[in-house]
Order: C-alpha cells, then structure tokens, then sequence
C-alpha cells in the first residue's frame, strides 16, 4: 500500500508496529500468556532490559487481524490453563487505536486480557480500550518524582493518575516495581510507592522485581550508553526489606 494508506490503516488500528511474541506461563498474569511486545516507548528507563523495542520504527508491521489469528491458535490452551493474552512493549499504549482492535478482538474469543504499562500514557487508553481490559500490569518505577526523572526520563504524575483511574474504574491491577539498588531502592522511595499503591482499592498483588544485568548486551549491541554496567542484583535481605515495606499496608506481596 502507498504511505497514505498505510497511515490511515495505522490511525485506524489495522496496521500496528509489532517487536515479538511468546508463550509463558505465570509471568505476565495468570496461566499461560501469549505476551505480545509493540515496539515504541516514551520512557528511557536506565535498566530496561528490552531497549530493542524503544523505536516504533523498528519493529514489523503487523495486520491487527493476522495477529489474532494467532491468538486464536492458542485458546484451547488459555482455558485449560486460565491464561490469556498480555500486550507489553516497549509501551502498548504507544499504539492505542491498534491495541483496541487487538484487545477487542480477544474478548470476542473469549480470552482473558491484559496490557504491561508503565501508564504514563494512560490519558490515551480510551474508555472502550478499558472496557476490553480485564488486567493491568502497572509499573511504577517510582514513588518520588525525582527518583523517577532520573530512572525514566520522564515525570512521574501520569502514572499516578492513570493507576487513580484504573481503581476509579474498579479494574484489576498488579503493580511491578523493579528493584535497583542504588536508584530505587532508597526506604522513603518505596515507602512513597507503597503509600501510592495502598491507596488504590483494586491492586490484587504487588510483585517486587529484582534488577538483573541480562539487558545489558542489547544495550552494548544497539552502542547505547549502559549507566548501570556496575550495579548488582539486590540482596536477599534487601529485597525482603523492600517486600515487608509493601507488606506492612496489607498488600499481597511477591
């Protein structure tokens, strides 16, 4: 098709920008998931582990229909297994209009969904994309703004008002803060996260992630600037410290 045509069918939501695809199990929500990564984000999150997938342009464009197609495949295996489809990224929400006909076209099958957002897009998932949302995999990656900046690059305020909206809505969420020692894991930061998420009435569990270095040679393959090249994995006892933070407010805690 010519360029216009194809940003008509990207505005539409028949085209999106599409990274990969895989089958897991008990990572990205219940049961087996076909998670699947759009490529774009806004944020430039220091320890992302996926940067392959920052720039809408790099990744295949795909048909939102021959997309679902493959969704369709693994049904049988999502209701035996109480799983579902998971869209993450990169930032789903970088590509709303296909991620609606994506999400919509799942619920007709009757599959279970989910997306895995930082929200700091959220002023752009409409009502209807919402409503076709049975899951959101939150990540607030701070709890105060200038740890934030420093982490992502970006402000930390969409995403508190996009996780006051999805509890406003009464959608089920499971918040996923990532664990840095040295940039996130100051005491009053997680305290600040965990005040945040105790306020939000329909969080079911909170998963503390610890950082890992197994992003990093995308970082060096792609000859982007790597800050963490010296940061370890947290300790067992800092990590337990930060989960009881998160405890101690009554929240589920993995």
């Amino acid at each position: 098709m010519s360029r216009s045509e194809h940003l008509a069918a990207v505005r539409a939501g028949d085209i999106g920008s599409l990274h990969s695809w895989e089958l897991v199990t008990a990572v990205d929500g219940p049961g087996t998931r076909m998670t699947t990564f759009l490529a774009g984000c806004p944020l430039r999150c220091l320890y992302c582990h996926n940067p392959d997938t920052l720039r809408m342009r790099d990744g295949e464009a795909v048909d939102v229909d021959e997309l679902l197609r493959r969704v369709r495949r693994y049904v049988p295996v999502f209701r035996a297994t109480g799983g579902g489809l998971t869209v993450s990224g990169g930032e789903p929400l970088m590509q709303p209009a296909f991620l609606t006909r994506l999400l919509e076209g799942a619920k007709e099958m009757g599959v279970h969904t989910a997306i895995d957002t930082s929200g700091y897009l959220g002023r752009y998932a409409s009502d209807r994309l919402l409503s076709a949302l049975d899951l959101v995999l939150l990540d607030v990656k701070s709890g105060l703004p200038e740890t934030y900046k420093r982490t992502t690059g970006r402000e930390l305020q969409p995403t508190l008002e996009f996780g006051r909206r999805l509890a406003d809505l009464d959608k089920e969420i499971w918040v996923r803060f990532v664990l840095v020692p040295g940039l996130t894991d100051a005491e009053e930061n997680v305290d600040a996260v965990a005040d945040y998420v105790a306020s939000l009435g329909s969080v079911s569990r909170v998963e503390v992630l610890p950082f890992h270095q197994m992003g990093r040679d995308k970082w060096d393959r792609l000859g982007m600037d790597y800050q963490l090249g010296d940061t370890q994995p947290p300790s067992l006892e800092l990590t337990d410290r930060v989960r009881d933070q998160f405890r101690s407010r009554g929240l589920t805690t993995y």
